[in-house]
């Protein structure tokens, strides 16, 4: 999939603008999100197998998180990039 192809979905855009702010698991998400968890799950496998996001098992739990190498250095450039231009349609 490509890397447009993964954030022009609603769902999985979501989630990454969610865990900018701090990892979480599928309950948070599914709780801030309000959506349903296999809904929550089935894109978060997507965002994973596409390296949007790495995942950590607490117990029983599976913690997700953006790609600090890869995924956060995008968003902090997008960021500053709309910080300066706006989001002014064409």
């Amino acid at each position: 999939m490509g890397f447009f192809k993964a954030l022009c979905n609603d769902t999985r855009l979501g989630i990454v603008l969610s865990l900018k702010d701090k990892p979480k698991n599928v309950s948070q998400l599914t709780s801030e999100l309000e959506m349903e968890q296999s809904r929550i799950s089935h894109n978060l496998q997507c965002l994973e197998k596409n390296g949007f996001v790495t995942v950590e098992q607490d117990g029983k739990q599976r913690i997700y998180s953006l790609n600090k190498d890869t995924i956060e250095p995008i968003l902090k450039a997008v960021k500053k990039h709309t910080e300066k231009y706006g989001l002014n349609s064409c």
